[in-house]
């Protein structure tokens, strides 16, 4: 199947090569001319511009697009707009607020172009594990887009199948959903986000009363010094906290045990506010999950152990540069 591919980041062009090696046609374009070049000489139809990508491509076209959220979606999907045909289709992989894509799936209605938004899971080590992929749209063009879906999915691989999910049937064990609606997509991923932000906060912070159990603060009897490490690398072997973030950052105390590469400065991307919002609308209780996203406000102010694990955790599944205090 023919997909166009807007950006080419650290997950749009792993996302690019995924489609690619299951010997779909991408056609990739970026702001970065080397980097559309790079990507053409493994393969991909590189495009200097969106108008000779829409060219190149058969009817009815479908346009990814995985630029930042915000400006660089609404201005991308705008251009789109004013080019394609009917029956085409804009899909948006991005993080975006599923309230703009509500609202802009109506604004492409008059011209009958199709929308669909793609919540995407997976970070930097897609290329090789595959990306969850939570989807909204209407039922017959995320059913035409399903040979991409699947492609970028995980598929079930070994892991074993939920006892009592043996006569079921559907794609979630695969590894995407069509979830709902338009906005469905981008709403789970949002709660999906915000759920991760209060793990994530949990697990540094109990790693932070681990390495602090040997301050001057305890008891002189009471200290315990403790391999936080290797406390990480055990947690692992069996632990009911056994995830893939403990994977991810007992791999960060191996490259660096004691993190002095991260300040602790811990930027949000937007899915942790639009959780709490939702949850303010639906008056439902979200104490961890707000907690999480207040501490990373303060996280730009000073910093604590739990912050650099923070930091190291984001960087190892998503390739986020920690930026300077102030930045």
């Amino acid at each position: 199947m023919q997909l166009g591919m807007i950006g080419l980041g650290r997950m749009g062009a792993n996302m690019a090569r995924r489609l690619m090696k299951d010997g779909h046609t991408v056609f990739a374009y970026d702001r970065s001319a080397e980097t559309v070049k790079g990507l053409a000489g493994e393969g991909a139809k590189g495009c200097e511009s969106l108008d000779a990508m829409i060219a190149g491509m058969a009817k009815p076209r479908a346009i990814w697009v995985m630029v930042p959220s915000g400006g660089p979606t609404e201005s991308t999907v705008n251009e789109l707009a004013s080019k394609l045909d009917a029956g085409d289709i804009i899909i948006d992989g991005g993080n975006s607020f599923f309230k703009d894509d509500i609202r802009r799936a109506k604004a492409l209605e008059a011209k009958k172009i199709k929308y669909v938004d793609t919540g995407t899971s997976g970070g930097v080590l897609g290329l090789t594990r595959g990306y969850c992929l939570m989807i909204g749209g209407d039922v017959a063009t995320v059913k035409h887009l399903e040979p991409i879906f699947k492609t970028l999915a995980p598929g079930r691989g070994d892991i074993p199948r939920t006892p009592g999910r043996e006569s079921m049937t559907g794609t979630a064990e695969d590894g995407y959903l069509h979830c709902g609606g338009v906005g469905a997509g981008h709403f789970v991923k949002m709660v999906h986000n915000g759920i991760e932000y209060g793990i994530m906060q949990a697990m540094a912070e109990g790693l932070d009363i681990i390495k602090n159990a040997s301050s001057k603060g305890v008891a002189e009897e009471h200290r315990l010094d403790l391999p936080v490490q290797d406390i990480t690398e055990v947690w692992r072997r069996g632990s009911v906290l056994s995830s893939w973030l403990l994977d991810l950052t007992a791999k960060a105390f191996v490259e660096d045990k004691d993190l002095a590469r991260f300040t602790g400065n811990v930027e949000d991307s937007g899915e942790g506010r639009w959780t709490v919002m939702a949850a303010i609308e639906e008056a439902v209780p979200a104490e961890v999950i707000s907690a999480s996203l207040y501490t990373r406000f303060r996280s730009r102010q000073e910093h604590t152990f739990a912050e650099k694990v923070l930091s190291a955790m984001r960087f190892q599944f998503g390739g986020h540069v920690e930026k300077p205090s102030g930045g």
